[in-house]
C-alpha cells in the first residue's frame, strides 16, 4: 500500500504558522491534535476528539468529520455505527496551529456515545467546594435516546 504525500505545510518560524496561509498542523508526541465540533446552527459544543494526520487529512478531503480514538488506537469516521454523521461546514485553526474546530450539521439524535446530542451534558457547580464532593447536575441531558437502540452491541465506551 502506497502511503499517501502530507498535504500539510512544514513548520516554519513561530511567525509563518501564527500569520501564514499555509496548513502546518502541530501534532503531539502520540500524533495528534485536539479537535472541538460545535453544532453549526445552535453553535453547541457537541464534542471534543482527536484527530492524527491521517483523519484530518481525511476530514478536509470526505467533508466529514474522522477522529482517532486513543482508547481503541484506531480511526474512525463520526457515524460510521450509528449513523449520527457530522458533515463539516467550515474548519478552523487555532493561532500555533495545534487544536482544530470543526462546525458540523450533526445528523441524527447526536454526537455523544451515551445518545445525547452532546457530549457536555452535566455542569460542574461553581463556588461550592468547601460543601464536600461536588455533585454534577445535568443540563439537556432529557434528550438521550437509548445508546443500545443506536449502537446494538457495537457501543462504544468512549470516543476518545
Amino acid at each position: 500500500m502506497t502511503e499517501q504525500p502530507s498535504p500539510f505545510a512544514p513548520r516554519g518560524s513561530t511567525e509563518d504558522v501564527e500569520e501564514g496561509r499555509a496548513l502546518a498542523p502541530k501534532f503531539d508526541a502520540d500524533g495528534l491534535v485536539t479537535c472541538v465540533a460545535t453544532d453549526m446552527r445552535s453553535g453547541d459544543v457537541l464534542m471534543v476528539a482527536h484527530m492524527n494526520a491521517e483523519a484530518l487529512r481525511k476530514t478536509i478531503e470526505s467533508g466529514e468529520a474522522w477522529y482517532y480514538s486513543r482508547s481503541r488506537k484506531r480511526l474512525w469516521r463520526k457515524g460510521e455505527t450509528s449513523g449520527h454523521v457530522q458533515r463539516v461546514v467550515e474548519m478552523r485553526i487555532d493561532c500555533d496551529q495545534d487544536a482544530v474546530w470543526i462546525k458540523v450539521e450533526q445528523a441524527g439524535a447526536g454526537a455523544c456515545h451515551t445518545g445525547r446530542s452532546s457530549c457536555f451534558y452535566r455542569a460542574v457547580p461553581l463556588g461550592g467546594s468547601e460543601r464536600g464532593a461536588l455533585a454534577l447536575e445535568f443540563r439537556g441531558a432529557e434528550d438521550a435516546d437509548d445508546p443500545h437502540a443506536v449502537y446494538g452491541d457495537k457501543k462504544p465506551t468512549s470516543t476518545s
